[in-house]
């Protein structure tokens, strides 16, 4: 065992984590009246239960046990390393794989033991017997780190592909793969990712999460791991085990990292496996709140009032992922009263809001948008909202219910708020209905906010210069501040890329008497932008330079987002 100068831990682990606020009295009880009747560890149930992840955990059992958690740089890189160290045990390679051990040789002779579970001490005795006299050093590792290196060394001939359902069926209730797959989900909540990325390659798959808005690889795994763990994804998302060749979409509904949420799961068969992405929705959201959004006090003021409108369109543009969702609850939230009758349709229903009719549009047994649609008007609604317009039928019934006085608000897919009237137009809803029916379009993006710890003051962009000034004459009330520019850098609070959370960029559009009269003319976008200006206009990069100039997130960054050529000049 390890001679370390420190003094263990004497508390619980439960207690240690609660202390630490990691884990909820709950959850805690919830694990201890599971491990009484599943003869596990403590700390291994409440990773099954999803209560919390790997990463959170072993940093306090290490700290408990006063055994060290060795991170990927400190273990050997090398499969020779693992497999000298073995051949001295007298035991064999797959032994130490399938128990899930590292063993290297040190200087001074020592032997370092890692894994996940160090203090199992049927695997310490059966390693001290395999090493008579020689001196022992056991470690914390993670799992990611433990199942790269085992088949690093151990190189298994067996690919693990199946196709016998049986067979995968009993994989995905393994009590390892449970274990894996409750600790993606949690890991992934404690890094605030949106997304999880499951991606099988030729001898390796990889898990990858989307932290504010850009893809982040987390761990690396043997391939013939990969169909228990997709088969554990699908079965407990209902969806069918044995289907490899079909697209297939599911929904689970977890607790993960102490968080209530739904996930979203869509499997799309790839050339080496089934690729699969989980969308992870938490519950419980309290950020439906438009000052929360990053609006500047102008488009804040313009969006509360269209929220408050009794009849029109209100629409909602920008890509996937860019927020709009979110941006459409903070409108709700806005215009439910109490004293209006509010109905969603939606696909999928993202966030339970109180004090609103949520309908979930099933397109399988043909209740579709336009078919829930036509249902609802007759549910005598005051406000709709549709959660997407994606086709002519959808369209023409937004406007019709627009033009007998009610309120609707929705989302289109395009590149700028000016492109929403070509876009209608193009679907086949005539311009002078567009024009009458539509009170007001947003464009937005999201953009990584600098992190607070660790950004540096950057020089202003001298190709900029122009811009700004000329933003600072029309926005002056914008510019009031000196200006605060300021570049990513990195450290361990924001995961060492320079960003924490985002921010929205906007660019706002209403349908003043001049731009109803060009729409009916189908005049070009450029034109008018030039009316939009005479109204306040101004496009995605432009609003992302009022966030830059306050030092809320970089020049790169609203570069990167909005694009070389800018947004919305056409």
């Amino acid at each position: 065992m390890n001679q370390l100068n420190c003094v263990p831990l004497l508390a619980p682990l439960g207690q240690l984590l609660l202390e630490r606020e990691l884990v909820t009295a709950a959850d805690l009880e919830r694990a201890l009246s599971l491990q009484g009747r599943m003869g596990t560890r403590i700390g291994s149930t409440l990773v099954r239960l999803g209560a919390i992840s790997e990463d959170m955990l072993l940093p306090v059992l290490a700290e408990q046990l006063c055994l060290p958690l060795l991170g990927e740089e400190a273990l050997p890189a090398r499969a020779a390393d693992y497999r000298n160290a073995i051949e001295q045990t007298g035991l064999s390679v797959p032994w130490f794989a399938d128990n899930g051990v590292l063993l290297w040789e040190g200087a001074e002779g020592v032997f370092h033991c890692a894994s996940r579970n160090p203090i199992d001490t049927n695997l310490q005795e059966l390693v001290a017997v395999a090493l008579p006299g020689r001196a022992l050093s056991w470690h914390f590792a993670r799992s990611r780190d433990v199942e790269r290196l085992c088949k690093l060394y151990a190189s298994p001939d067996d690919t693990g592909y199946s196709d016998d359902v049986a067979h995968l069926r009993e994989l995905a209730e393994e009590a390892p793969v449970i274990e894996l797959v409750n600790n993606l989900l949690a890991g992934a909540a404690d890094e605030r990712a949106s997304d999880i990325h499951v991606e099988p390659e030729e001898h390796a798959f990889l898990v990858r999460y989307r932290i504010d808005g850009v893809l982040q690889t987390r761990a690396e795994f043997p391939r013939e791991r990969f169909d228990a763990v997709a088969s554990r994804i699908k079965l407990i998302s209902g969806l069918d085990i044995g289907e490899r060749r079909l697209p297939q979409d599911g929904r689970i509904t977890v607790r993960a990292a102490g968080v209530e949420m739904d996930v979203r799961v869509s499997v799309i068969p790839q050339v080496h496996g089934e690729s699969i992405v989980m969308r992870l929705l938490p519950k419980e959201r309290k950020d439906f709140n438009l000052a929360k959004l990053g609006m500047e006090a102008d488009h804040l003021q313009a969006f509360e009032r269209w929220a408050k409108e009794p009849h029109g369109i209100v629409l909602v543009t920008g890509p996937t992922g860019s927020g709009k969702s979110t941006s459409l609850y903070a409108a709700l939230a806005v215009a439910n009263d109490r004293h209006s009758k509010i109905i969603t349709v939606e696909d999928p229903v993202e966030y339970n809001m109180p004090g609103i009719t949520q309908i979930q549009t099933h397109a399988e047994i043909g209740y579709t948008f336009g078919q829930a649609l036509r249902a609802i008007l007759r549910h005598d609604p005051d406000i709709i909202m549709i959660g997407e317009i994606r086709d002519l039928e959808t369209a023409q019934i937004a406007v019709q219910s627009a033009l007998t006085g009610h309120m609707v608000f929705s989302t289109l897919h395009t590149n700028d708020a000016i492109s929403t009237f070509t876009r209608l137009t193009d679907m086949g809803v005539e311009p002078f209905l567009v024009a009458s029916s539509v009170r007001a379009v947003e464009a937005q993006r999201l953009v990584r906010r600098l992190c607070e710890k660790c950004s540096t003051p950057a020089a202003p962009p001298a190709a900029l210069a122009d811009l700004l000034a000329s933003l600072k004459q029309q926005f002056p009330t914008l510019f009031q501040t000196a200006p605060n520019f300021r570049e990513a850098q990195g450290c361990s609070h924001c995961g060492h890329t320079g960003y924490r959370g985002r921010v929205g960029i906007y660019e706002f559009v209403e349908v003043s008497t001049r731009i109803q009269s060009a729409i009916m003319q189908r005049l070009p976008a450029h034109e008018l932008v030039a009316m939009a200006r005479e109204d306040g206009y101004r496009n995605l990069r432009e609003d992302g330079l009022v966030k830059a100039w306050r030092g809320q997130t970089s020049v790169d960054e609203v570069m990167r987002v909005t694009g070389l050529s800018g947004e919305g000049e056409v």
